[in-house]
């Protein structure tokens, strides 16, 4: 099932983003007792971290009970800009009550052996979720962005990380960027109970048009979780602004 709920501004995204997460992590702790989550990159996520930390957000959760894992990472180390990790710790962890270290899942991807680095990462996923044999672990919330050409985590079109059907966790080289990229894959993705994809900016209005009317093959139309939730706003939309 997918949904697109539409927003007048990024500001608007951002808090029904916050509260979605809330929502969920309250969700999954009161019938489970954890919340698996993979955390977006991009730069909506900095306009969210912040609402997290209000008081209001902050104490509905108990964060002790959060396995914090990544949907993607570039290939530099924690303390860098471009970090996903280093931002989303910086931001957000950091200042969280109760955060357990050891359920703080980092993406390696500056490893030289980036490859090996990621089936590392695949390894730390069985364990987190005990999980056995080849079926996929069900994170309960998977957050995503979408970049202008589709991509999403580090999906990129053409690149070979679209075809994986067996591994959890690929390298993937991204010629666009120049540069290697850790992703979670399809079957990781697919598995997700839920999967929340934000995007704002009239720069993904081609994108997000494309994959409302189906038939894209653009990456992020590709992700079919049991519940695919768009949260976007007006000029993502392709919507005029408001006078």
């Amino acid at each position: 099932m997918t949904r697109f709920e539409v927003h007048p501004d990024p500001a608007a995204v951002a808090e029904a983003t916050a509260d979605r997460f809330v929502a969920a992590a309250r969700r999954s702790i009161d019938a489970n007792g954890i919340f698996f989550v993979a955390l977006s990159g991009g730069s909506t996520p900095k306009q969210v971290y912040p609402l997290l930390l209000e008081p209001s957000r902050r104490d509905a959760v108990d964060w002790s009970r959060v396995e914090f894992f990544w949907s993607d990472e570039r290939a530099v180390p924690p303390d860098h800009p471009d970090s996903n990790f280093g931002i989303a710790y910086q931001m957000l962890l950091a200042h969280l009550p109760d955060v357990r270290a050891d359920r703080i899942h980092r993406m390696p991807a500056e490893a030289a052996e980036i490859d090996a680095a990621a089936l590392s990462y695949e390894s730390e996923l069985r364990l987190a979720f005990g999980a056995r044999g080849s079926e996929p672990p069900p994170f309960d919330l998977i957050w995503l962005g979408m970049g202008p050409d589709g991509h999403t985590a580090s999906l990129f079109p053409g690149t070979l990380a679209l075809e994986e059907a067996e591994r959890w966790v690929v390298a993937n080289w991204v010629p666009s960027a120049d540069a290697w990229r850790m992703t979670l894959t399809h079957p990781v993705l697919d598995a997700a109970r839920r999967v929340l994809f934000v995007v704002t900016g009239a720069d993904k209005a081609d994108a997000v048009r494309a994959v409302r009317a189906g038939g894209s093959g653009l990456p992020a139309e590709s992700v079919s979780g049991r519940r695919v939730h768009w949260i976007i706003d007006a000029a993502a939309a392709g919507e005029p602004e408001a006078t």
